[in-house]
């Protein structure tokens, strides 16, 4: 083909690319075409996220722009968290959140030892990890958050829209409730695209587990986003996926059900 004569291609809306494939397909193989279109002609419908560069300078200037003093302190020192005298376990004084309790393993076949002992961080409550979707002109886009935690080695790691046990979500730090949570807990709002549970870091958690949960709402929901929070599409997340120290571990475990 000549310059004289090439034209630019109109890429195929989701629903024309679909049709390239049988009507009999699973639930899963359906995702996967979504996905596969989704990384061929997906475009971000923010201007301040058309590229993944965009999003990378949108979260640099959140990082420098978020004021935070970390500091290691004693146990004795933390408030509302105590340590019981008898078993040394320490738990806050709620009864909710965690605990930091001993566990005593004998007969461990196939590690570097057969026993030993260890702390470990005993939940008992399913946490959720919740990725709020939606479409915008037919593409559908993931919300992130750019959110701080006290072990995070950049100060702000992207985040699932949701992050939360149910201590947060009843609240029992005194705080607010987490935003968006009205479409992860209970029945929910919106199309419950994936809703899977995993057990978190069992070398490190107790018998911890989250429901790794992906929503999507109607195109025409409005709703009200926090500059903190971003809408990314699918190969941008991909892509941010391979970077260093930028998706935090619980936003790649939604979207590894995914």
């Amino acid at each position: 083909m000549t310059e004289q004569n090439a034209t630019t291609a109109i890429p195929p809306t989701l629903e024309q690319f679909q049709t390239q494939f049988p009507s009999n397909l699973t639930n899963i193989q359906t995702i996967q075409i979504e996905q596969l279109w989704e990384s061929l002609h997906a475009k971000n419908q923010f201007p301040n996220a058309q590229t993944t560069d965009d999003i990378m300078n949108w979260l640099e200037e959140k990082r420098k722009s978020y004021v935070v003093n970390t500091s290691i302190i004693g146990i004795n020192e933390l408030d509302r968290w105590h340590v019981e005298e008898t078993t040394g376990h320490v738990y806050h004084e709620s009864g909710k959140f965690f605990r930091i309790i001993g566990v005593k393993v004998d007969g461990a076949k196939g590690r570097e030892v057969m026993g030993w002992t260890q702390p470990m961080v005993h939940q008992q409550e399913c946490g959720i990890l919740g990725i709020l979707c939606k479409k915008f002109n037919g593409t559908r886009h993931y919300l992130l958050y750019a959110k701080y935690e006290p072990g995070n080695t950049d100060v702000l790691q992207l985040s699932p829209t949701l992050q939360a046990t149910d201590s947060n979500l009843k609240m029992a730090h005194g705080g607010k409730k987490p935003l968006f949570s009205e479409y992860f807990e209970g029945n929910g709002k919106g199309n419950v695209l994936t809703n899977v549970t995993s057990v978190e870091d069992g070398g490190r958690f107790y018998m911890k587990t989250n429901r790794n949960m992906l929503v999507e709402v109607d195109k025409d929901e409005p709703l009200d986003i926090p500059d903190d929070f971003i809408w990314v599409n699918y190969p941008q997340l991909k892509e941010l996926l391979a970077k260093q120290v930028v998706v935090n571990s619980l936003a790649r475990s939604v979207m590894g059900s995914w």
